[in-house]
């Protein structure tokens, strides 16, 4: 990951607080989500199925397209046709996608859940240390956004195995409405490059303020915890995870240039914090360099998540520029939504 020092990075601070506003949000339910299956796939169809089941997803809701199996990568041509089939056969009242399968994971210079968001618009890609086009629902209040934005946030239901994403989508449904307690852990590690979320760590604490408990930590790794409900870092790989204990629902990640390259060998993925227990990770297909706002913002999703929110709303409303950014994990958990 390149170090990137421009003037953009001084507006970090001002794009992820303040934070968000008390009180209870509004989430997606079963009937706004759409499921798109991989029908030549058949860890997809057994994956977004078994999803389907779970969650009670209406069959209306349930798409089947054919996209190349085991492939990294697809073309925008490849895309663009099965997102208008899914455009075409999908209800207008589905708000939001998961996709039921871990390859593709890219469509060229974007991640594949952006591509399926927006569309391919060569404005969400960056070639080198640049800006991309900021996501109109970074920190927005709406509660349906294809309906106010026409835009469909999408996130993968990925996993090292099937039985894997069965069990990441199991944690995803015990963990609604039990409003768990345990704790944010916000690590500052040593790795200056990847470091540079941690100016808005105290935002994220004041967020988080009278919910659940914040722990800043100036340490390269967590140890031996059994309460983690959110645990943000920056390093190219994290040791420690098999120490850990997640809370079902909570959401990890590390800020380093590949994590969403989920083939990848070299920096770990974040199939590695969905094995460790996780229930939803976020990593960048492409190289990012540090800006902040291509990741996610602490101090948005654990704001909007513990006001009630579903795991992909506040995940996704947490990154301002996610054109190569992936998420991963069970769209609808939502530990505090009141039942």
């Amino acid at each position: 990951m390149t170090v990137t020092i421009t003037k953009r990075l001084a507006l970090i601070v001002l794009l992820v607080g303040p934070p968000a506003a008390p009180g209870t949000a509004a989430a997606l339910t079963a009937g706004e989500l759409g499921v798109v299956i991989n029908a030549t796939d058949p860890a997809s169809v057994e994956v977004g199925e078994y999803y389907a089941r779970r969650r009670g997803i209406p069959p209306g809701n349930v798409v089947r397209i054919a996209l190349p199996p085991g492939r990294d990568e697809i073309g925008r041509d490849e895309l663009e046709a099965a997102r208008r089939e899914v455009e075409v056969r999908l209800p207008a009242s589905v708000q939001a996608l998961a996709l039921a399968w871990t390859m593709p994971f890219r469509v060229e210079c974007l991640s594949i859940t952006t591509a399926f968001a927006f569309g391919f618009d060569p404005a969400f890609c960056a070639e080198g240390c640049r800006p991309t086009r900021p996501s109109p629902y970074f920190d927005s209040p709406s509660p349906a956004p294809y309906r106010d934005l026409h835009i469909r946030p999408a996130m993968l239901l990925a996993g090292s195995s099937v039985a894997e994403a069965k069990a990441m989508i199991a944690r995803g449904v015990a963990a609604d409405s039990t409003f768990p307690p345990g704790t944010a852990y916000l690590l500052s590690t040593s790795d200056r490059a990847r470091n540079t979320r941690a100016r808005g760590y105290p935002a994220a604490e004041q967020a988080a303020a009278g919910r659940i408990r914040v722990e800043r930590r100036q340490a390269d790794h967590l140890l031996d915890r059994d309460d983690v409900l959110f645990y943000f870092t920056g390093q190219a790989t994290v040791a420690g995870l098999e120490t850990l204990r997640f809370r079902p629902g909570a959401i990890a990640d590390h800020l380093t240039s590949a994590g969403g390259v989920l083939s990848g060998r070299e920096q770990m993925t974040v199939l590695r914090w969905l094995e460790a227990g996780a229930t939803a990770s976020y990593g960048t297909v492409m190289e990012p360099c540090n800006f902040s706002m291509k990741f996610p913002s602490p101090t948005v999703v654990i704001g909007r998540y513990v006001r009630g929110e579903t795991l992909i709303e506040a995940y996704w409303k947490s990154v301002a520029w996610p054109g190569q950014g992936l998420f991963v994990g069970e769209p609808l958990a939502a530990p505090f939504r009141r039942p």
